[in-house]
């Protein structure tokens, strides 16, 4: 199964994430199948690959709860939600 899930990049007391696509028995710090966002908790600024973060969640990842108020706040979760009722007849 694949998370989207935050790896801890940065210096110390100065930590920045990447959000990437990884298998679940991968530690926080393992490899990643796909680096598909950014985000700096200390300035706020959050960098997201959308169509990568898309196909993700379509082919079945789940975000973890911060992730998810990541996606949330950006409005990823709204595009995603309108996709699939899009092709539902």
């Amino acid at each position: 199964m694949v998370k989207l899930r935050l790896k801890r990049c940065g210096k110390k007391q100065r930590a920045v994430y990447r959000i990437v696509a990884i298998d679940v028995r991968s530690r926080r710090e393992g490899r990643d199948l796909r680096k598909v966002g950014f985000y700096d908790p200390i300035k706020n600024q959050t960098y997201l690959n959308v169509p990568a973060i898309l196909y993700f969640l379509e082919k079945g990842a789940q975000p973890t709860e911060t992730v998810y108020d990541i996606l949330r706040r950006a409005g990823v979760l709204k595009e995603f939600r309108f996709n699939q009722t899009k092709f539902n007849y």
